[in-house]
């Protein structure tokens, strides 16, 4: 009868429960699991933690992960505090946190898998029956991120690197460009991503899937953590999974398309490095990154590494040796308009910054 109300079904519930092989976590209910990828030497579980918040109300599936590389830990936070921190009592949608995926990485402090040195973040969707790498991402993948309708992955530079907040996404794909949009980094690098890679091989799964970079490995850094929490909730707000939020406009942004926008700058020389400007440096062509000597300082023998273009350093040298072929740094061009933007909020940031002294 046109007008009336009804409860909601079992087969309603069922349409909106989260299912995963072995479970179920159903409307307005949440799980904390543990959930069995691979088994040791010893034959003992190897198990990823896993957190399923499930809203009352309807809306998209979203998952968050962190550590497919054992050693980035700036993502584990940002996902156990969306999981555990932030209040979900109006959630439109579901939640799938993935603070730990590699786990046997994660207790050895690992970048790889310490089985046979295999990069769990080159072996999705996976494959039953291949690789211990392979089948572990294909437990991942076929139970928590298939069903999902879309997904932010956190990495962090490798060891003795670090990077400035950016996303990686591919943007000629319109739901991945809406989903990069919405975090609301300052700089996208746009392109696919390697092949096997989480956000790629999701994205391939229409389950539309940035990658967000985020300083270094090995720690904890408040102020990128925080800012990756402000674009999850600008993402949240995005997609109506938290309507109460508001989407984020970061002030000023710049997508990286073109190879001749970014280059990384390696090492000529080998010997040890002197770095004149860091991470989220604005540095101008010709400007002077920085020096490469010998132990001895022999002015003869100083490498002088100067900026091919006027641009932003996203990514930087932390580990000051370095042989030839060794990166530097990653260099990325901006517009006129976006370099003005950027000096612009800096010099304001600056002012306040004076105000308070």
């Amino acid at each position: 009868m046109v007008g009336s109300t009804s409860e909601p079904s079992d087969a309603d519930a069922m349409d909106d429960a989260f299912t995963y092989n072995g479970g179920r976590v159903d409307p307005g209910e949440s799980a904390n699991i543990r959930y069995g990828i691979s088994e040791t030497y010893l034959g003992d579980p190897v198990r990823i933690p896993v957190t399923i918040i499930n809203g009352e109300h309807p809306g998209p599936t979203v998952f968050l992960s962190a550590a497919a590389h054992g050693d980035e830990l700036n993502g584990i936070e940002v996902v156990r505090e969306v999981a555990h921190d932030w209040d979900h009592s109006d959630l439109h949608g579901t939640l799938v946190c993935l603070p730990v995926m590699n786990v046997p990485g994660f207790l050895a402090q690992e970048r790889y898998l310490p089985i046979y040195d295999r990069d769990l973040n080159r072996s999705f969707p996976g494959r039953e029956g291949s690789t211990s790498a392979r089948r572990m991402a294909h437990r991942i993948f076929t139970n928590f991120i298939e069903p999902c309708d879309l997904g932010i992955d956190f990495h962090t530079s490798t060891r003795g690197r670090t990077n400035m907040l950016h996303v990686r996404a591919n943007m000629d794909d319109p739901s991945v460009a809406r989903l990069a949009n919405a975090f609301s980094s300052h700089v996208i690098i746009a392109g696919e991503g390697p092949s096997g890679t989480l956000r790629r091989e999701a994205t391939e799964a229409d389950v539309p899937t940035v990658t967000v970079e985020m300083g270094e490995a090995h720690r904890f850094q408040r102020k990128l953590i925080d800012r990756a929490l402000t674009g999850v909730a600008s993402v949240l707000a995005e997609f109506g999974v938290h309507r109460e939020s508001a989407v984020h406009w970061p002030g000023w942004r710049t997508v990286i398309a073109a190879d001749d926008e970014k280059t990384w700058l390696r090492a000529d020389a080998g010997g040890i490095v002197d770095m004149k400007r860091g991470r989220g440096a604005l540095v101008r062509e010709g400007e002077v990154i920085c020096t490469i000597t010998n132990p001895f300082k022999e002015e003869d023998d100083i490498v002088t590494v100067e900026a091919p273009f006027t641009g932003l350093i996203v990514g930087v040298l932390e580990n000051p040796v370095v042989y030839p072929g060794n990166p530097l740094c990653h260099l990325v061009g901006l517009s006129p308009d976006t370099r003005t933007a950027l000096e612009n909020e800096r010099t304001k940031t600056e002012s306040q910054s004076q105000l308070r002294m």
